[in-house]
Parts: C-alpha cells; structure tokens; sequence
C-alpha cells in the first residue's frame, strides 16, 4: 500500500532540497526521521514535518504501524518562482529568481509487501539465451560488405555518367 503526502511552495530551491531527500530515499521511517532531526539543512525541518504528516495519515487513514513503514520514493520539483529585481550599473537591472519546490513523498507498507521466494540454489541462474544441444550454440550472423574496389567503380560508373550528360549538354 502507498500512502503519499505533498508539500507545495516550499520556499527553498529544489536544488537544496534535493541534497536532504537523496539522504533519507529509501529508509525506513524510524531512520529518516533520525536523520533529519540532526541534519543542520534548512531544508531538513519542513521534510521532517512532511514525513510526520505522511506517517500520521498511514496510521490514521490506513490503519498502519509506523515501524512498518518506508520510504518509497520522495521527489523535489521546481515550484513558481518569485521574480525579484536587483539595480546594476548604468540603469540596468537584473533579476533575481526566488525559487521555490513542491515536494511529493510516498510511503510503503513493509508488511503487506509479497516476499520473493527463496531459491533452492545458492548460485544466481544465468539468464541465456536457449540453445538445441544437437545444434550447439547459435553462430552470430555475418554481415557482407562491399569491397573497395566495388565501391570505387560504382563512384567511377556516376562520374562518367555526369560526364555524359555534360558533353551531350555542352559542348560536343
């Protein structure tokens, strides 16, 4: 089950925020939520508070226990900017742009997830391509390619074939 939160114009770049959310991507809540306590980020309070928020709306909405949760995916995406103008020299101005993100956050239930099946092996398959043990191995397909010479003389047959049209066009 996902369980998903957004966070809209949050007033810091998504650049910035992007380094806190590539820290906690894919831990479980417990250790995110550690994380960001003690990250010295600006950008650390508000996805703490988006984290309680999505954690809140698991258990309240869903029924879910918070130690069973991880972190699916967290996106940061460009928000409207603020255009904001700075007086330069000779009366002209430049502009500032006051970027701002939207921030999406999915959570997953890590008890409810389908487990793969253990193997009986303990070597890893090979994924093969099938061959017929009376053929043996399949022989790569060979390419024909044109000699020099074919190819000079098909240059030499277009050239004297514009030559024909010149004389019969000019001068004979």
């Amino acid at each position: 089950m996902e369980i998903r939160a957004h966070l809209r114009h949050l007033r810091v770049p998504p650049r910035k925020v992007r380094l806190v959310i590539n820290l906690v991507r894919g831990m479980k809540v417990d250790q995110a939520v550690d994380q960001l306590t003690i990250l010295p980020k600006g950008s650390a309070q508000p996805i703490l508070k988006l984290l309680h928020s999505a954690m809140a709306n698991a258990e309240h909405n869903f029924k879910l226990d918070r130690h069973a949760l991880r972190i699916k995916s967290i996106v940061a995406n460009d928000g409207p900017s603020l255009k904001r103008f700075q007086p330069r020299a000779f009366g002209r101005a430049a502009e500032i742009l006051k970027r701002s993100s939207h921030v999406t956050l999915i959570l997953e239930d890590l008890d409810n997830q389908p487990r793969p099946a253990k193997e009986s092996s303990t070597k890893p398959a090979l994924n093969l391509p099938p061959t017929d043990i009376a053929k043996g191995p399949a022989e790569p397909k060979r390419v024909v390619r044109k000699s020099k010479s074919t190819a000079q003389a098909s240059r030499a047959d277009v050239h004297a074939a514009t030559d024909k049209t010149v004389r019969r066009q000019g001068h004979e």
